[in-house]
């Protein structure tokens, strides 16, 4: 299941960026459903997921991590690297 939240364009430096503070929100929904679903995949290369996949893929239920840029993700990640997927790898694919 796909879970959306709205986002916000915010102006920064005369540049417009979009926020959807999701942190929260992404963890309290996979923890109030972990009984409804055997394997997880998380798209974020934000380390504030650390302790959701730390807990996740203690219990055999972390399939794979998908990061937006594989170059540039948290340190914090490294630790799930044979887990983590570089979505640009796979890019062609997505935009057939």
């Amino acid at each position: 299941t796909l879970v959306f939240k709205p986002t916000l364009e915010i102006w920064k430096n005369n540049h417009k960026e979009m926020k959807g503070n999701v942190d929260g929100e992404l963890i309290l929904n996979a923890m109030a459903q972990y009984p409804n679903y055997d394997k997880a995949i998380v798209i974020s290369g934000d380390g504030d997921y650390f302790c959701l996949l730390d807990y996740l893929d203690k219990r055999s239920k972390l399939t794979k991590i998908i990061v937006p840029d594989g170059k540039r993700y948290s340190s914090l990640l490294r630790k799930f690297s044979p887990k983590i997927v570089d979505i640009n790898l796979h890019k062609n694919d997505i935009c057939k």
